[in-house]
């Protein structure tokens, strides 16, 4: 399928969500460790029409990588169904096994090229890979992880090319600021010319101010403007990944819960985009992606991250991440 807009690009930001419920989790009846209604197809589809316009948006998505050639839990189910020629999908593949095989690994991610080659725009290599906290979405306890990058990237790219594909290739992580992780380190004394020429983008999860609280007197646009330019000029620096290779914000959220209200969600999401929008030049940032669509019934302890409410009626932010949609995508 040809290609009509730009989406690795522009003056602006290109935006994205995560459409689904429970991630990783199988949500057929609402079973699972998140619990929640099951996805609503026409009311994704109606959610992400009118984020997206027609601006080139990307639609995110989540499998996992068992083992032994092994794929479970994509979500949303059916992702295809929301690709369209202005919205693309952003695949994440979660490595989340201890099997060494890297033939196998190398096997599923070809597999997964050709199966979605046809609306495929970004294919993130593992989640969150220096996060070891499998319940909140990091693959840092598989203990080949870092092998897992380099080799997937390098036979992702190898695939890519060789089926004349043009498709944004990655992995992402979580901010570090410990000295004694050694993360960046490991990486770079992994990596290779081949590994770094093979990237089109590092991806960056964060979320300030939610699961732990910012420091005294540091305001939000603060910190934000903090997490960025540490990640982007300690952590990748460290890993030896260079400023030209643009960054992505893969998954950002600011979540209401008893003692967050909706009109403050809306206030911090508006501040946090336009924070990014606001050092994207200097730090080379392109792309930022929202998580998540709408909110399911238990995720991380009360915590409700969608711009929707669980039927799909709109939270006040719906409509601010539309409006800044339109204004700086």
């Amino acid at each position: 399928m040809e290609k009509q807009l730009n989406f690795k690009k522009s003056d602006g930001l290109i935006f994205g969500i995560y459409p689904g419920s429970g991630v990783g989790i199988e949500m057929e009846g609402g079973s699972g460790l998140i619990k929640g209604k099951t996805d609503d197809p026409n009311q994704i589809h109606k959610g992400l029409h009118y984020l997206s316009g027609s601006k080139p948006f990307l639609v995110r998505a989540y499998t996992q990588y068992v083992g032994f050639g092994i794929g479970k839990y994509l979500t949303p189910s059916n992702v295809e169904q929301y690709c369209n020629d202005n919205r693309k999908l952003d695949l994440a593949i979660c490595y989340r096994t201890n099997d060494s095989n890297m033939d196998d690994w190398k096997s599923f991610i070809r597999k997964i090229i050709t199966e979605y080659k046809d609306v495929l725009e970004k294919l993130q290599i593992t989640e969150e890979p220096n996060n070891p906290d499998g319940a909140s979405g990091g693959d840092g306890g598989s203990l080949y992880v870092k092998q897992a990058i380099i080799e997937g990237i390098l036979a992702a790219k190898e695939e890519i090319q060789h089926l004349g594909l043009d498709i944004q290739l990655g992995f992402n992580a979580v901010i570090s600021f410990d000295p004694n992780d050694t993360f960046w380190k490991d990486m770079a004394n992994l990596s290779s010319p081949a590994f770094v020429n093979a990237l089109d983008y590092i991806g960056l999860d964060f979320y300030p101010g939610v699961f732990r609280p910012l420091p005294p007197n540091v305001s939000l646009k603060e910190a934000v403007k903090m997490v960025l330019s540490h990640f982007r000029n300690q952590n990748l620096v460290e890993a030896g990944i260079p400023q030209h290779i643009p960054l992505h914000i893969t998954e950002n959220g600011w979540p209401t819960n008893e003692l967050r209200t909706e009109a403050q969600q809306a206030e911090a999401i508006e501040q946090i985009i336009k924070t990014v929008f606001e050092v994207r030049k200097a730090l080379n940032i392109t792309h930022y992606e929202f998580f998540d669509l709408r909110d399911c019934d238990i995720l991380n302890n009360g915590l409700q991250f969608g711009l929707m409410r669980e039927d799909y009626t709109p939270k006040p932010a719906f409509n601010v991440f539309a409006r800044t949609i339109n204004e700086l995508g």
